[in-house]
């Protein structure tokens, strides 16, 4: 069932995370250091680390991504800001702050760069959240949007095993509609590549693993769907062995 409720800019247009969400999310949703490392490959393509750098984690939920980003770069200052009080409350990140991408708690022109996984989509106002971060980022900083878009399942295993899933994400913005959201605020497209990463170490795993409420995809999809998905993916994971390779998208703009 849709959920209307407060959240990142203005207010969460597709679920809230509550605490069961939360809990789930940090116990199935932090990637292993391999997909990381793939990712932090990619990130470095637009992305120039220097000490004293400071970069927004801008609905980081539970820190793990500002944690790698300490981790990485330890001279790099790491400003992780969630709106969901749950999510801040299972923080692996020392001082994630609450805050929203209509209202970041940062002065105009004082960040280098500008981090959202998995996120946009629960972005109601995309062009206030443009403005708003055009207004904290100093000129010609990056926005580095990690996601799934509308229009682009094909590289996500779930949506196999769970094909109603593709109606909810076609309720996503696509990449055109980011790109168009953004240009209001002066931003332009600076790169667009795809990022494999193991999710999962075999299709067993992901079974035995998967926590309905950490997947916006799933919640929004009914109770008979879910299930026979479940009874899908469990099926398949009796014959396909080998580890679960998904691909998200990295969309930059400065």
């Amino acid at each position: 069932m849709l959920r209307d409720c407060a959240g990142l800019g203005h207010r969460m247009a597709l679920i809230k995370y509550d605490s069961a969400d939360a809990a789930a999310f940090a116990a199935t949703r932090h990637l292993g250091d391999d997909a990381l490392a793939g990712w932090r490959t990619a990130i470095t393509r637009y992305l120039d680390p220097r000490p004293g750098m400071r970069l927004l984690d801008l609905g980081c939920g539970t820190g793990s991504w500002a944690r790698a980003f300490r981790t990485w770069w330890p001279d790099m200052a790491v400003l992780a800001v969630e709106p969901s009080a749950a999510m801040r409350d299972r923080a692996v990140f020392e001082a994630v702050i609450p805050g929203d991408a209509a209202d970041i708690p940062a002065d105009d022109a004082s960040l280098d760069a500008a981090w959202l996984s998995t996120v946009i989509h629960h972005v109601d106002d995309l062009d206030g959240a443009a403005r708003e971060l055009r207004r904290v980022l100093k000129p010609g900083a990056p926005v580095l949007i990690r996601s799934v878009f509308a229009g682009r399942h094909e590289t996500i295993g779930l949506f196999r095993y769970f094909p109603e899933a593709v109606a909810v994400l076609d309720r996503y913005p696509s990449v055109a509609r980011v790109e168009a959201a953004f240009a209001t605020a002066g931003f332009t497209a600076a790169g667009f590549e795809t990022v494999p990463e193991v999710t999962a170490p075999s299709l067993h795993d992901a079974a035995v693993n998967l926590r309905r409420e950490a997947h916006t995809l799933l919640q929004l999809i009914s109770d008979d769907a879910y299930a026979a998905g479940l009874s899908r993916l469990r099926e398949a994971a009796l014959t396909d062995t080998g580890p679960v390779v998904d691909a998200l998208d990295l969309l930059v703009l400065k």
